[in-house]
């Protein structure tokens, strides 16, 4: 029920905080991030744009509103007078019957959620096709091939994100479509209306990567949809920003045809005999095992090498595989600096949205030197 004596009441300032958002902590070190009104407003606007919304959408909430204020969906679903179906839970039944039921046009939330929708009983996706086109937006790293055009023959629109809390959610969104102008589809994804710099940049020198698609830098962003700091946390808010620019931690690469490629976050890359290792081209060989549910890779220690992978990974349900089966298919796909030397079979640390805590692996291989196949 609306009241007609409802009073905005508006900020002093525009660049007045309106919230204050945790990292997931993926680091295991979550950090205050917080949010202008500047920063929230122009970047609810862009949300409309990159999400493809129309007038009055229908919202469907897989997407947790604590993660970044819901991507900043929660404001912009507001500005275009669109309808909210909240869960309780998520399942593919769920998933299937709100959007025959409330006619969705979108839903966002985590990869794993494509796994739920490919993986779902015959019955919850009998119900395609869909009474209109339904967009999910994914940010974080993409399953196999195979569940993602599963996922859009079942009648789902992927898009793929890449960002984090500090940017309030995806900075980047692309299309995704299995055919030859994959690459083209990818570079238009990278332009965002309100990120002034997208780039790969030497942390050191601020001097941009060759276009050669093997240099490493970092990923930088430099924009009006970014956080106006850390909480109490001066010294580490100048450190992220220095030169302008925020910087991701993560690693990167760029194409002679501008297309900017993610390796790795600095903290996970694996340096191996002296070549850099990516932990998600790993994962990305060892999530297309047909019997493989969840992957992660860390370094562990080596005598000779300093690191080698190893491997955590949890086998669908009812599958069995050996680790010898598991290294041969990475082999078979892989060089051999990047071949894992060690399986861990079992459950992913994972932290309450669900995203899998590396620190915790490298613990626990750091607490097993002699970590061996199991």
């Amino acid at each position: 029920m609306g009241r007609d004596d409802f009073r905005i009441i508006r900020p002093n300032n525009e660049c007045d905080p309106i919230s204050v958002n945790y990292t997931s902590g993926s680091t295991g070190k979550p950090k205050g991030v917080v949010y202008s009104h500047r920063a929230a407003y122009l970047n609810s606007l862009a949300e409309i744009f990159r999400f493809d919304m129309r007038q009055m959408p229908v919202f469907l909430w897989t997407v947790d509103m604590f993660r970044c204020n819901g991507w900043c969906l929660t404001w912009a679903m507001a500005a275009l007078g669109g309808t909210n179906i909240c869960l309780r839970n998520v399942s593919a039944e769920i998933i299937f019957d709100a959007v025959s039921l409330h006619k969705v046009t979108h839903f966002c939330g985590p990869p794993a959620i494509l796994n739920t929708i490919a993986n779902a009983p015959a019955r919850a996706s009998s119900q395609s096709p869909f009474p209109c086109s339904v967009n999910v937006v994914v940010a974080g790293s993409l399953p196999s091939s195979e569940i993602l055009t599963k996922v859009e023959g079942l009648g789902f629109n992927v898009y793929h994100g890449y960002g984090m809390t500090e940017a309030l959610g995806p900075a980047t969104i692309r299309p995704w479509k299995q055919t030859e102008q994959e690459e083209i589809r990818r570079r238009e994804g990278l332009h965002n209306l309100l990120l002034e710099g997208v780039d790969v940049k030497d942390p050191k020198t601020m001097e941009s990567v060759p276009n050669d698609g093997k240099t490493i830098g970092e990923v930088m962003f430099r924009g009006n949809i970014l956080m106006s700091g850390y909480l109490k946390s001066t010294e580490i808010t100048q450190e992220t920003l220095k030169g302008g620019w925020f910087h991701t931690g993560d690693l990167g690469v760029r194409h002679p045809n501008g297309y900017l490629q993610m390796k790795d976050r600095a903290k996970d890359i694996i340096i191996s005999g002296g070549e850099a290792i990516s932990t998600l081209e790993v994962e990305a060989v060892l999530l297309g095992h047909p019997k493989v549910s969840e992957a992660a890779v860390v370094g562990q220690p080596d005598a000779l090498l300093s690191e080698v992978p190893c491997a955590f990974v949890k086998l669908k349900e009812g599958f069995g595989a050996s680790a010898e089966e598991i290294i041969q298919f990475c082999g078979d796909q892989l060089p051999d600096l990047m071949i894992p030397r060690t399986i861990v079979f079992g459950e992913l640390p994972v932290n309450f949205s669900g995203k899998v805590q590396k620190f915790a692996m490298r613990e626990t291989v750091s607490a097993n030197t002699s970590l061996a196949n199991c």
